[in-house]
């Protein structure tokens, strides 16, 4: 009988302590980039300006807890910047994002390369036919 009630208060202590154990640390900083990115999908009333306050709020909150961004939020800034034609920040993103996630460079170069016929086209001035 003893040995039956040690047992259980055992049991009951470990589950306790299970209970209070504190879950571990988030490896990023997601705060409310998972929306942001429905939202943009989906096409709803906040434009490319507005999501991206807002995703620069996320940024400052993950830079202030020493929180890391998670993969494909610099590229996805980046293409909020496209929208906007801040095309050198755009780059700068993309860039960052190569740097910080290693494996995205195809992508990121994908980008890269798809920007620059249009700054070619914006530089060269139209040619006059006869």
């Amino acid at each position: 009988m003893k040995c039956r009630l040690l047992a259980a208060a055992g049991v009951a202590l470990a589950a306790t302590l299970a209970g209070c154990a504190t879950a571990p640390p988030q490896l990023y900083h997601w705060g409310d980039y998972q929306r942001q990115v429905y939202q943009s999908l989906n096409a709803d009333d906040t434009g490319p300006q507005e999501q991206l306050q807002q995703l620069e709020q996320q940024a400052e909150k993950a830079r202030a807890k020493g929180a890391a961004l998670p993969p494909g939020f610099r590229a996805h800034v980046g293409l909020l910047m496209l929208r906007l034609g801040r095309d050198a920040d755009a780059a700068a993103q993309f860039e960052a994002e190569k740097q910080a996630f290693p494996e995205s460079t195809a992508y990121m170069n994908f980008l890269l390369r798809r920007m620059q016929p249009a700054k070619a086209a914006q530089a060269a001035p139209a040619e006059v036919t006869r």
